[in-house]
């Protein structure tokens, strides 16, 4: 009896996705994701960085932050503190993209406009950001949102589909759509970084082209003896690239120097005016040796650093235009500065006006102003915090008042006005220090800018006071350094400086937080002295 061959038929379709296709699910999602970015970051090159959905959607979180919680991050990520929420805002879209990739597996076309829809969030985030040049900011993260989804699409039909001849979805085309399209994007978005923003690249051209022009009235040299030859004390002058950087800015603007103006309007204004570059290069400039601190500065932190600026006094371009100060009759209190990134800053009229060197700079250590630090022009007020003088990358000045408006970071919390406090730190011996007994210096900076510092006092443990040996001052609205030669015993010591301004005031013992309107308190380290 001969047995009958049958042919074989198809494999019995399964009853549901199985473990491996919700894994390629959540993989399409996450490529897709992927793809959706380097899309959108490649078109914002030509559209301008700041409109890149990330850093759209950045700094809409960046603003609506609360300001403790933005304090945190400066005390815990320092100036890293911007990397660690784009790296934080990249990991929560990726977990979204695995969730919408599963999603996609059950209800392809759900999935598809999941991702079409954070697109729109980034590009609606783009477009309403205070610096949003124009509804073009809103193309990148559309472009990118809309490949993104008919790429999860493609991907989910992949995995929807049967090969031909089986049942089974087509694992191997998946593979191949995705590995494709995740290479395609990151090779375009690598040339588009190799060869440039447009905008970023006239910008970088305008600041190379940049001479800066010979000082008006020059800084006085700086004295032989404000330099200490003591290691480990932080030089006098801070170098640009070690300057600290705090700001709200996810990239960091680059401005066509050329195309830079500089709008003064407001209340006392007689008429409104609009300055180039080249027209404040024109004026006579002013040097000057200044010292800025942050306000986030907490006591004994880095965020403070000397420079000397190149400018043009900002008091006499308002003059010019007819503002007067409240103390002449003139009804703006606040000046309110505006950057190009939406930053906005506000600045007592009067103490821009009364005779300190408030300058609108261009120059920082003998070069134009790096990008980071507010290139092509930004403010410098000496005696009060950054975030009430300093505005970065400043594009507009408004006379007004305190009660009239509410600059950045008032409604967060902050004071609307804040002159710095009188502060010293203690540079070396580092804390948890292990020194050799012997004569130990112990030696570090003060400053109390726009007043000076008089004096600087050590104490070791809980001993008698000692006045350090001060460095020559340069001037009040720089820091000062200071050094006290320690006879250091065996043993766990804590050392405490404490200053004392030009009116004689000394910082207060009680340690306050930075908000606010700035901390204050004595610092101290704690140090090992290793016996001989």
């Amino acid at each position: 009896m001969n047995a009958t061959r049958t042919a074989p038929g198809p494999d019995p379709a399964p009853a549901g996705p199985t473990r491996t296709d919700r894994l390629l699910a959540a993989l399409g999602g996450l490529v897709s994701a992927y793809v959706a970015l380097a899309v959108a970051d490649l078109a914002s090159f030509w559209v301008r960085p700041e409109a890149g959905p990330v850093v759209a959607v950045g700094g809409t979180v960046v603003d609506r932050t609360p300001a403790a919680l933005k304090e945190w991050a400066i005390r815990a990520f320092g100036e890293n503190d911007k990397t660690v929420l784009q790296l934080g805002i990249l990991l929560l879209l990726a977990l979204l993209a695995l969730g919408i990739g599963l999603l996609a597996l059950r209800h392809r076309a759900l999935g598809a406009a999941a991702v079409g829809a954070f697109g729109l969030l980034g590009a609606v985030a783009a477009v309403t950001r205070p610096d949003s040049a124009s509804v073009l900011d809103a193309v990148p993260s559309l472009v990118g949102g809309a490949v993104g989804a008919l790429l999860l699409y493609v991907l989910t039909g992949r995995l929807l589909t049967p090969r031909p001849g089986t049942a089974r979805a087509d694992r191997r085309g998946f593979l191949i759509v995705a590995a494709t399209t995740g290479l395609a994007a990151t090779g375009a978005a690598a040339i588009g970084r190799a060869v440039g923003s447009p905008v970023q690249e006239n910008a970088t051209a305008s600041r190379e082209a940049l001479r800066l022009p010979r000082p008006t009235s020059a800084a006085p040299a700086v004295p032989a003896g404000a330099q200490l030859d003591v290691p480990g004390i932080s030089p006098f002058v801070t170098p640009n690239r070690d300057f600290y950087r705090v700001d709200t800015a996810l990239v960091v603007p680059r401005i066509d120097a050329d195309r830079w103006r500089l709008r003064i309007h407001g209340s006392g204004v007689r008429e409104e005016r609009t300055v180039t570059l080249r027209e404040l290069l024109a004026r006579p400039t002013v040097e000057r040796d200044i010292t800025l601190a942050c306000v986030s500065n907490e006591v004994g932190g880095p965020y403070v650093g000397n420079a000397r600026w190149l400018g043009v006094r900002l008091a006499d371009l308002l003059r010019e235009a007819g503002v007067r100060p409240p103390s002449e009759g003139g009804p703006a209190d606040q000046l309110v500065a505006r950057s190009v990134d939406g930053m906005t800053i506000g600045t007592p009229v009067e103490a821009v006006m009364d005779g300190r060197d408030a300058l609108l700079a261009f120059g920082m250590n003998g070069e134009p102003l790096p990008f980071a630090h507010g290139f092509p022009v930004r403010m410098v007020v000496p005696g009060l915090y950054g975030y009430v003088s300093a505005c970065k990358w400043i594009a507009s000045i408004e006379l007004t008042t305190f009660d009239a408006y509410d600059a950045y970071w008032v409604p967060r919390g902050w004071a609307a006005q804040a002159p710095v406090k009188t502060q010293s730190r203690i540079d070396t011996p580092r804390p948890f220090a292990r020194p050799a007994a012997g004569t130990v210096m112990v030696a570090g900076v003060a400053w109390a800018q726009h007043r000076g510092i008089r004096r600087v006092q050590v104490r070791i443990d809980d001993g008698p006071w000692h006045d350090a040996r001060l460095a020559a001052e340069d001037s009040a609205d720089t820091w000062r350094q200071w050094v006290h030669p320690w006879a250091a015993t065996p043993g766990r010591h804590t050392l405490t400086v404490r200053a004392t301004d030009g009116t004689g005031a000394t910082q207060p013992e009680e340690r306050t937080g930075t908000m606010p309107d700035g901390a204050q308190g004595w610092y101290s380290v704690d140090v090992t002295v290793e016996g001989p």
